[in-house]
């Protein structure tokens, strides 16, 4: 009788074990105790010490990013409370209760997910079932996940409830987002923030997991995926599951990085050591290089600020900071000591505000911010083939006869290079070859370098700055870019690459000012220029318009102007 109880037992463990290895990584993997908790040190040991000393409060709030064991260690808390054989501190895991709640059968431990049950009535059945007595355990625990989308009437009607509970009843609410909790509640609760997990942590429990399920992976592999988990243990796990389900039991390095997007690609240094050249020709051939390969140019984008970052720190010192292989470390140290400290910072802000999704998969903010940084302080960018200026072209007809005009014979008789109207020759060619040159020399310095233009020049801009406000119209968060900026400002001028741009509203002039909406206009401005342009915000006063003679009089007779077309 003994055997055949024996073996029923042995029967219900394997298909218990069976079930558990279906499960998926992170749920499979859950702590099952306040030690298996991974980096919140500073939350399981003051939990320990209050189990221990039969001091646990009636409400927490554990806040924190996702994946960072909330909601786990609510559950833990649950068991420790009504462990049959424990009693105080860490719960056996052994008896009906702890393996009830493990499983999520227990009758007196209910998780409630706020974002469904997000109403007052929900909420007054809460408080009608927390009156009556646990069935079997020594308390109820309520375990509300997301407690911060409570509406506000149903939040109202929780207060009494937490602040007066009866003495079996214990909450644990959890948050993401604990800003949005009315701080009615944060003030009833014991409130515990759970941190980012640390990588060192995570690689660890992550190589403990690989090796209980039979996985061979590298050591480096595990911290690219602590890397990209970025503080979450649960994603962490799913990376690590894709991986086995996708490569098998047998991952190796370049596979984590195909999975995850991440292309490795040499190029991303190549630029960065470009940027601190100033090499303009070299970096926008390694951009079009990229693009022509297919790469994510996100992906590509933050693997470069991320080799900038560690140019940083190496120049600061701080490579201890900098978690990359040693030979690149190495190649890393020579391109950090030949750039300037305020180069680095420049570059790394300028590529970590690219926004390549309001753009497509056009490389040209990537282009735009390497222009930007590669250039030096002052000095403007020259082309390996400079432009062409306007030339006065020859014709064999016979000039027209000479035209009696008010003008003197020492006016310059050439107009700029932007201008569509043809030269005006002198009426006497031979007297003004005799006399010495007075005529200004057409504007070739000017042109030789791309914009770098001349004052007169700004007339070039206002009249085809329409067209830039046209190109931005659907941009922008709102999709109102364009309001922003029609009949809002207007160019003032242009110093080297950069567009002076004058707001008449301070508004207007802070939303364009934001680094997001002005690489918008920026990218417009050089779309439909032709060349690179940085644009600069001030404020500055509407002209006055000039109006008719009826309404200067109606204007003398005491009417007042409600609106004006714009021209």
């Amino acid at each position: 009788m003994a055997k055949k109880q024996a073996k029923v037992e042995k029967v219900e463990k394997t298909e218990k074990d069976e079930r558990r290895g279906a499960q998926v990584y992170y749920r499979k993997w859950r702590p099952q105790s306040l030690a298996e908790v991974v980096g919140q040190e500073h939350v399981t040991q003051t939990l320990l010490n209050a189990l221990k000393m039969g001091r646990v409060a009636h409400a927490y709030l554990f806040c924190g990013p996702r994946g960072t064991g909330k909601t786990s260690t609510g559950r833990i808390l649950a068991k420790a409370v009504n462990c049959l054989e424990s009693g105080e501190g860490e719960p056996c895991n052994a008896c009906i209760l702890c393996q009830a709640t493990t499983e999520g059968n227990a009758i007196d431990t209910m998780e409630i997910d706020a974002a469904s049950n997000r109403g007052i009535d929900e909420i007054r059945e809460l408080r009608e079932r927390i009156r009556f007595a646990p069935s079997i355990a020594r308390n109820k625990v309520y375990i509300i996940d997301e407690v911060h989308m409570l509406t506000e009437p149903a939040a109202n009607a929780l207060l009494k409830t937490l602040e007066e509970p009866p003495p079996h009843v214990l909450f644990v609410l959890a948050t993401t987002e604990p800003h949005k909790v009315p701080l009615t509640i944060l003030s009833r609760c014991q409130r515990f923030d759970f941190r980012r997990i640390p990588q060192a942590a995570m690689v660890s429990r992550l190589a403990h997991i690989c090796e209980s399920e039979g996985i061979n992976i590298e050591d480096s592999s595990l911290k690219l995926i602590a890397r990209s988990a970025t503080g979450s243990m649960r994603d962490a796990e799913n990376l690590l599951e894709q991986l086995v389900a996708y490569y098998g039991y047998q991952i190796d390095l370049p596979q984590v990085q195909a999975m995850m997007g991440i292309t490795g690609d040499v190029r991303a240094l190549e630029l960065a050591k470009h940027v601190v050249d100033m090499d303009i020709a070299a970096g926008l051939q390694t951009i079009n290089s990229v693009t022509q390969d297919g790469l994510d140019l996100k992906q590509f984008n933050r693997e470069l600020v991320e080799y900038l970052r560690g140019l940083l720190l190496l120049k600061a010192g701080a490579a201890a900071a900098i978690d990359l292989p040693e030979e690149t470390l190495s190649e890393m140290r020579s391109t950090a000591e030949r750039a300037p400290m305020a180069q680095l910072s420049k570059a790394a802000r300028l590529f970590r505000e690219v926004e390549l999704q309001f753009d497509g998969f056009s490389p040209l903010p990537l282009e735009l911010a390497f222009v930007e940084c590669a250039m030096s302080e002052g000095k403007p960018i020259t082309p390996a083939i400079p432009a062409t200026p306007q030339k006065i072209e020859k014709t064999d007809k016979k000039p027209a006869p000479p035209v009696q005009s008010t003008r003197t014979e020492q006016e310059p008789t050439i107009t700029p290079a932007l201008t569509e109207e043809k030269p005006v020759k002198a009426t006497k060619p031979q007297k003004a070859a005799e006399e010495p040159a007075t005529t200004p020399e057409p504007t070739e310095e000017k042109q030789t370098t791309p914009g770098k233009l001349g004052e007169t020049d700004i007339e070039h801009f206002r009249n085809r700055w329409r067209e830039v406000v046209d190109a931005t119209r659907g941009m922008g968060s709102a999709g109102n870019l364009d309001a922003l900026l029609r009949s809002a400002c207007e160019p003032l001028s242009v110093e080297n690459d950069t567009l002076i741009l004058g707001f008449y509203y301070d508004f207007h002039k802070e939303k364009i000012e934001d680094p997001k909406y002005r690489h918008m206009v920026e990218a417009k401005v050089s779309e439909v220029f032709g060349q690179p342009y940085k644009i600069r915000c001030v404020l500055t006063e509407r002209k006055a318009k000039t109006r008719g003679h009826l309404v200067e009089a109606a204007l003398e007779m005491g009417a007042k102007i409600i609106d004006e077309e714009d021209e």
